[in-house]
């Protein structure tokens, strides 16, 4: 785990600010609405989202921030899942202005060549520019290739691959193509999408292809077996707290200095990891005297399933441990937790 992890979030922080300075506010908001319509919409394309300095602007002032920190929060799942692993290498696919590979390099230390490629030259150029304002040898010395994503991609082998807020973005043949290239391509592939019910579908689809290719899943899942969530009736996401800069709370009216990112990813690997028992797929219910938490996990004879667990002042430390749990993370808590 990277120990620098804050301080790489502050340096894209203030990298990133001023960012729209002469940029017309009414410019700007318009830009940010309509890039979040196509994040978070169901109409695939097969073309840049991303089309030029203005939009690139609005995205890396307003989304780089959430994307950073959602990707950081499913890296982590793959970091504990694989504590002594660290990726020497890493491609990100479709990366925009760089929000994965700042968030790769908060998680992990040592010295790693970065490919990110996208298809819009001019993300490509501000990333190159905001990475160049890292004190991080391995986002300075990143490489930034303009690429078709979708069919007919062809990666590099690299240690890590990441694909972002992506899949969205592309036909069903387009994304089955970059998914099984990343499955192909990636010792460990991180697939995250945004926490809706489209997203989560995206990245469940995903996970059977990464399946399918030998992969095994190490996070957030704590099985390799059919999803348990039935469609239509929930869908399995997280969040990621996010700070608000000045420019969030302007173009949302909002006053809270921070907001929470919803997600959805699946880690798999070609390597073992360390099994998680179960997954805490939802906020922790605090009660008088109890901690009601929501479960996926392995079910006896019954392969994967949910469950809910009921933990009282009876179970002393693990009472504690459940105060303290937050959605996500693993249950039990690991003993040297």
């Amino acid at each position: 785990m990277n120990a620098s992890a804050p301080t790489t979030a502050e340096t894209l922080r203030s990298a990133l600010a001023g960012l729209l300075d002469g940029l017309p506010p009414k410019q700007a908001a318009a830009a940010v609405e309509r890039l979040i319509a196509n994040y978070r919409g169901t109409t695939p394309t097969d073309a840049p989202v991303l089309r030029d300095r203005s939009d690139v602007a609005a995205y890396a002032a307003y989304r780089m921030p959430a994307t950073f920190e959602a990707v950081r929060a499913a890296l982590d799942g793959l970091a504990e899942a694989a504590p002594e692993w660290v990726p020497g290498s890493h491609v990100d696919v479709g990366g925009g202005t760089g929000a994965a590979a700042w968030a790769v390099d908060a998680t992990w230390d040592g010295p790693r060549t970065t490919a990110v490629l996208d298809w819009a030259e001019p993300a490509l150029a501000l990333g190159r520019e905001l990475a160049g304002r890292s004190s991080s040898e391995a986002l300075r010395g990143a490489e930034w290739r303009r690429a078709v994503i979708g069919s007919g991609i062809a990666l590099p082998d690299a240690d890590l691959v990441t694909v972002s807020y992506v899949l969205g973005e592309l036909t069903p043949q387009a994304r089955r193509a970059v998914v099984a290239e990343a499955a192909r391509a990636g010792r460990a592939v991180v697939l995250i999408e945004p926490g809706t019910p489209e997203g989560y579908l995206r990245i469940r689809e995903a996970r059977e292809q990464l399946i399918e290719a030998g992969l095994k899943v190490a996070a957030p899942c704590p099985h390799d077996g059919a999803c348990p969530i039935e469609v239509g009736q929930d869908w399995c996401h997280f969040s990621a707290r996010v700070s608000r800069s000045s420019l969030h709370r302007k173009i949302k009216g909002g006053s809270l200095p921070y907001e929470d990112e919803k997600f959805s990813y699946v880690a798999a690997t070609r390597f073992p990891v360390a099994p998680v028992p179960f997954r805490i797929t939802r906020r922790p219910q605090i009660r008088k005297g109890l901690v009601l938490l929501e479960l996926c996990g392995p079910q006896s004879g019954e392969g994967a399933g949910l469950s809910r667990a009921t933990v009282t002042k009876r179970h002393g430390d693990l009472y504690k441990a459940a105060r303290d749990a937050d959605w996500g993370q693993e249950w039990p808590p690991p003993a040297d937790a």
